[in-house]
């Protein structure tokens, strides 16, 4: 015998997905102002993990949400920045680089966080 379908379960699911999908520019404005305030000669520590969870906190919910490109996308910042928080030392231009993708992440999500193709990605069929 199938079970039936928890109508008040999807209704729940409905309105976690439409909380996320409102909090996702306010998300995204606070890493652009942590993104703003970090300086790549001399970066402050608590601005590093600051990003780091963000990022983190948004790779491990947005593709439950829909949102599967911002996810992944947030995902593979993080785990850069994980590398580069490996080491004691971390050359400037090594944190420029990782700004850079930063700021193209935070400008494609600005303009479509649902999108499922990201700059430089094959659109698949």
């Amino acid at each position: 015998m199938a079970t039936p379908i928890d109508q008040d379960f999807f209704a729940r699911l409905r309105q976690l997905n439409d909380k996320f999908a409102a909090g996702v520019p306010a998300t995204l404005a606070q890493l652009a102002a942590v993104r703003a305030g970090f300086d790549a000669h001399a970066p402050d520590p608590q601005r590093v993990e600051e990003l780091h969870q963000i990022l983190h906190t948004v790779a491990g919910s947005a593709a439950t949400f829909g949102f599967r490109s911002m996810g992944q996308h947030a995902r593979e910042l993080e785990q850069r920045m994980r590398v580069l928080m490996a080491f004691e030392v971390i050359a400037a231009r090594d944190w420029e680089n990782w700004l850079a993708s930063l700021d193209d992440y935070l400008a494609w999500a600005a303009r479509d966080p649902k999108a499922d193709t990201y700059p430089g990605e094959i659109e698949q069929q």
